[in-house]
This record gives structure tokens, C-alpha cells and sequence, in this order.
């Protein structure tokens, strides 16, 4: 079960790893006039731990390097180092199924868009987070304004905080609508991902994915990938417009939150939530150790 936050998640217990020691999490705080608050230079993973097994651990952590490399905030710690970070601050938190959050950002050393002074400060964070999209079968989608910006105008390789800021609007605009997410479309016109989820479809028994050339190139993603690949599911990256998606037999997205969620709607069409979607949900499962 997933645990219900009835307040801020700063009036949580638990323990934050922050740049090398153990930080009790109501002391885990940084000062207001901390560079990436104002800027936006921050990078960030989400992990999740099932019975006790931190999935892929290492490739998380190895994007976050690199997020934090291509932003210009490199981090001092190595991968090894940060992986073993991860591991005591579940340990010390005693959780064995949930969420992870490492986080790293500019620091409080200058101010301006100039920060070429500034540290990179990391921390790790963990809770107990269950079904993201909750016990449903699947859910809607809202085709958003929104788009996914050409990497010659953001840093679309990173996952950086800055890039939430319009996948949250978007996401804001389709619960506003009733739906349960966004489609966003990229500027060119094609499919690219929902807000912070890569997408999928099916047909005649091919599933397709778009090509992450805008977008972040997700971890689960890859892993679907690799488990069409090995399970003989014929499986393709290409470029393709909504029309096409509309004309789906099956659509499913992935996401270290999102798992592996049917979608059921987009716009006003509805979709089943089909067989090969709940094999792919099942391969997943016992990959990540649930089953």
C-alpha cells in the first residue's frame, strides 16, 4: 500500500543522506538563496525499491552524473560512492519497498546566471510510495498545448528540474479537464511521452515507441525494450503522429513511477487494455522482482 502524505513532505521522518553524512529529515534544508531555487539547476533520479531490491541502481545513478555533467554542475562524488549512498540511506530508513529520490543541484555560493562558483550539492532521500496512478486498470489521457522543446533550446538529455516546470503544466491542464495525465507532442508535431512517462503502442501485434531525441531516454523504457527484445515481441523506435497513435490496437506507457499503466482514453477515443500490454505488465513485474 501506498503511503498516504496528509501533510508536506517536510513533516516527514526519516533520516536524508546530504553530500556525505546522515541529516535527520526535518534538519535536511538548504537556504533560500540557493542558486538552482532561483535558476532551475537542479537534476534528479527516481528509484524504486521492490522487496528489498533496488532496481537498476547503478544506471540511475549513472544518468544522474551525467544530467548533472550536461548542466554544467558536475557532481565530486563517483558512481560508486553514490550507489553506496543509496544503499545506506535505505538501510538507515529500513525500507524495503518504496521510492528514492537523488537529487543534485547548484549551491548558495553566488547569484546571477553566472554561477560558475558554485558547488553541486547531492542528497538522497527515500519513502515508502506505492501505484502511482493508484489500483486502476489504466488511464486517460488529454492531448496537451504543451510541447516538448527542440534539444537546440533545452537540455533534453538531462533530467533536469527545469523541464518540469512545463510537464507540470501540462499535467495540470489535463487534471483540471478530468483527465488523468497529458499527451505531449513534441515541435515538430510527433508523439514524444505523457508528462513524465515515455509512451507506447500496439498494432497487429508490433509494438512502437518513439525515438527519445527530445525527450529523456527513460530507464524503464529501456527495459521494455530489452524484454520485447528477448520475449520475441517485435518491437520498434521511429517517429509517428497522433493519427497513427489514435489507430492503435493497445497503448501503454512506462516510468519508474508509472511502472507499466494501460492507457484508456486519450482525448474522447477509448482504448482495451489489451494482451500484449498485460504480458509486457507481467515480464516487468517479475523482472523487478514483484512476482
Amino acid at each position: 500500500m501506498s503511503k498516504k502524505i496528509s501533510a508536506g513532505f517536510d513533516t516527514l521522518h526519516g533520516w536524508i543522506w546530504m553530500n556525505g553524512q546522515m541529516a535527520a529529515w526535518e534538519n535536511a534544508n538548504v537556504h533560500v538563496l540557493t542558486h538552482a531555487l532561483h535558476y532551475g539547476g537542479s537534476v534528479f533520479e527516481g528509484i524504486r525499491i521492490y522487496n528489498g531490491k533496488i532496481f537498476k541502481l547503478r544506471e540511475h545513478m549513472a544518468r544522474l552524473i551525467k544530467s548533472a555533467e550536461i548542466i554544467g554542475a558536475p557532481i565530486t562524488q563517483s558512481l560508486d560512492e553514490l550507489c553506496q549512498a543509496v544503499e545506506d540511506t535505505v538501510a538507515k530508513n529500513d525500507l524495503k519497498d518504496g521510492y528514492i529520490r537523488p537529487l543534485a543541484w547548484r549551491g548558495p555560493e553566488e547569484m546571477g546566471i553566472g554561477a560558475m562558483n558554485c558547488s553541486t550539492q547531492v542528497m538522497i532521500a527515500c519513502w515508502p510510495w506505492g501505484k502511482y496512478f493508484g489500483e486502476n486498470e489504466g488511464i486517460s489521457l488529454m492531448t496537451s498545448k504543451w510541447k516538448k522543446a527542440s534539444p537546440e533550446t533545452a537540455v533534453t538529455a538531462s533530467k533536469c528540474g527545469a523541464l518540469y516546470v512545463t510537464n507540470t503544466l501540462a499535467k495540470h491542464e489535463a487534471i483540471k479537464k478530468g483527465y488523468g495525465d497529458a499527451l505531449m507532442l513534441d515541435y515538430r508535431g510527433y508523439v514524444a511521452e505523457i508528462s513524465a512517462a515515455n509512451i507506447f503502442f500496439v498494432k497487429d501485434g508490433n509494438v512502437t515507441t518513439p525515438i527519445p531525441d527530445c525527450f529523456l531516454n527513460g530507464i524503464t523504457r529501456l527495459t521494455v525494450i530489452d524484454l520485447c527484445n528477448e520475449n520475441g515481441i517485435p518491437i520498434e523506435e521511429r517517429h509517428f503522429n497522433k493519427d497513427e497513435l489514435m489507430n492503435a490496437d493497445e497503448i501503454f506507457i512506462t516510468g519508474t513511477l508509472a511502472e507499466i499503466t494501460p492507457i484508456i482514453k486519450i482525448d474522447d477515443t477509448p482504448f482495451p487494455v489489451g494482451a500484449i500490454t498485460k504480458t509486457i505488465n507481467r515480464l516487468y513485474q517479475k523482472e523487478t522482482g514483484q512476482i
